[in-house]
C-alpha cells in the first residue's frame, strides 16, 4: 500500500503522521513525503519516508498514483497554509481516486463543524489507525 503523506509549512504536522505510520505499521507501508516546501519535504524524510518530493508538480502527479493521502484539511483547500497550497494542488488531492484521511486542523478562517478539538498528537493516531480499515 502507498501512502502520501502531504503538509507545508515547517512540516511538523506531516513528520508526526509519517512517524506514527512507522510505529504503527513498520516497513508494511510505502511513504510518500510531499511538501508545499522543501523544509517540510526535508522534515517528513527524516521522520522515515521512503522517498520525498516538492512543490506543485510533485504533488499532482503523486497524487495520482496512491492509495492513500493523508495530511491536514488544509491540503484541499486553495491558498491555504499562506498561500502554499496552490490552487493545482488542492485540486490533485481532491480529484485523486486515493482515499483522504485528512485532520481537521486549520490555521485558515474555517470552523469544522462537529469536530472535538482534541491535541494533534491524538488526532494523529486516529488517523493512523484509520488505515486498519482498508
Amino acid at each position: 500500500m502507498t501512502v502520501m503523506v502531504m503538509d507545508g509549512q515547517g512540516g511538523g504536522m506531516g513528520a508526526a503522521i509519517i512517524k506514527g505510520l512507522r510505529e504503527n505499521y513498520g516497513n508494511e507501508l510505502e511513504i510518500y513525503a510531499l511538501g508545499t516546501n522543501s523544509i517540510a519535504t526535508s522534515k517528513m524524510m527524516k521522520s522515515g519516508a521512503n522517498k520525498g518530493a516538492t512543490g506543485e508538480n510533485a504533488i499532482i502527479r503523486t497524487s495520482m498514483n496512491v492509495d492513500i493521502i493523508i495530511g491536514p484539511i488544509s491540503i484541499i483547500m486553495a491558498n491555504s497554509m499562506m498561500g502554499e497550497v496552490t490552487a493545482g494542488m488542492a485540486e490533485a488531492v481532491s480529484s485523486s481516486a486515493a482515499r483522504k484521511i485528512l485532520i481537521p486542523l486549520t490555521q485558515e478562517n474555517v470552523n469544522i463543524v462537529g469536530t472535538t478539538g482534541e491535541p494533534l498528537p491524538h488526532m494523529v493516531q486516529k488517523a493512523v489507525k484509520l488505515i486498519e480499515e482498508d
